[in-house]
């Protein structure tokens, strides 16, 4: 008795010694690094461009940053039992989070595009928060149906019409590439919970009309056609790409180094945000790219461990919300370098952790909190739990 009373402390002091999951927290901390030095060299001349003072994009993206690291700290404290009993109730304010930015006095105008709302001392966009809500929200719907979803068709029709739903609303504000973000996080999602791609296919059929007709609007035509061949049209509608390819072969290997880019200088659009891939590439070379790619390799797969862990201790909810946010991170990376590389069509998306823009830092930092958080749970439960290997041990034993 006394032998398991000492085993019961031992263990208890080991839940209490848990650590975040350094697999996690290195490549997050260097990314934000590298964010930081980059943001700094490429908005330099955005700033001079917009007559305020040299470092005032970088100082903004440390305020973010700092906030980011505040609300991620806090957000390592929340249960994730709290989490799954309010993704219930997710559903309406996701939907109206997405129509705050077309509300006039609310929602703001940003060339051309309604996709933020003024808060007064900054702007926000609502999208980047309804990116991890909807995570939240189909975790909690899978865990509960994922062992419906192979026999009723139902079950899976009900997360592809809020998808669909959502993207008719981000069509409208337009927001193209986030609109095809969600509509591939909730498909994805679904097919790892067990969905048929029987179920899948038909529904994503009757999408192709209306990607078909977002498609052709005018604007959204010419880049299709444009990355076809960038410098046919290079001082026109191939000119962010045009510029972005030349930014990427002035690299070369190692680069010509940090703060040497000239693409920077007023050549290439939206430099600090939705084309810094290309500015590092620049100034860091192809050894810059991979190791981006390798940092974010290692990020991403971490996450999905983590969900497969959870999943392997019967945590479904936590399971599906690492799987989600593993998405959510590897398809936006994947797209904002895409664009960048000349692979993709031009869309308006940040690269996670280093762009400038303190919505998608806010939001990337509070999902990785999160599945910091699903780590110490399961290393408690795991600690708590006597494992299945040593409950047969003491079986034998006392027969």
């Amino acid at each position: 008795m006394t032998g398991m009373r000492k085993q019961a402390y031992r263990r208890e002091d080991r839940v209490r010694q848990l650590r975040p999951d350094a697999g996690i927290i290195m490549p997050t901390v260097l990314l934000c690094l590298i964010g930081v030095v980059m943001v700094g060299s490429a908005s330099i001349a955005v700033a001079e461009a917009n007559g305020v003072e040299h470092f005032y994009y970088l100082l903004r993206h440390l305020m973010f940053l700092g906030l980011a690291v505040l609300i991620a700290v806090l957000l390592r404290w929340l249960p994730m039992a709290r989490l799954e009993a309010s993704s219930r109730i997710l559903l309406v304010p996701i939907v109206l989070l997405l129509l705050l930015p077309m509300l006039p006095g609310i929602g703001v105008e940003v060339n051309g595009s309604q996709r933020w709302i003024n808060l007064g001392v900054a702007r926000f966009q609502t999208v980047e928060m309804v990116k991890l809500l909807l995570i939240i929200y189909l975790a909690g719907y899978l865990n509960v149906r994922s062992g419906q979803l192979g026999q009723r068709f139902m079950e899976t029709v009900k997360p592809l019409l809020l998808a669909g739903l959502l993207t008719l609303i981000l069509l409208q504000q337009p927001d193209f590439g986030s609109a095809m973000v969600l509509a591939a996080i909730v498909v994805t999602m679904l097919f790892m919970a067990g969905t048929s791609i029987w179920y899948l296919m038909p529904m994503g059929l009757l999408s192709l009309p209306l990607l078909g007709l977002a498609a052709i609007e005018p604007y959204r035509l010419q880049r299709i056609m444009s990355f076809r061949d960038p410098f046919a049209d290079a001082f026109g509608s191939g000119y962010q790409l045009s510029q972005a390819l030349i930014a990427i072969g002035r690299g070369e290997l190692f680069g010509v180094g940090i703060g040497a880019s000239i693409q920077k200088l007023f050549y290439l659009p939206e430099a600090h945000t939705d084309f810094i891939f290309a500015v590092l590439a620049e100034e860091t070379g192809l050894l810059g790219i991979i190791v981006v790619m390798a940092l974010y390799c290692w990020l991403i797969m971490r996450i999905m461990i983590i969900g497969r862990q959870a999943h392997g201790l019967q945590q479904g909810f936590m399971g599906y919300l690492c799987w989600g946010i593993g998405i959510w991170l590897a398809l936006q990376a994947l797209i904002s370098m895409g664009v960048n590389l000349g692979l993709l069509p031009t869309k308006g998306l940040t690269l996670p952790l280093i762009s400038s823009g303190g919505s998608s830092l806010l939001m990337t930092l509070a999902a990785i909190a999160i599945v910091v958080r699903v780590k110490l749970e399961i290393e408690r439960l795991r600690l708590q739990r006597p494992s299945m290997h040593a409950d047969w041990l003491s079986t034998e034993v006392m027969t």
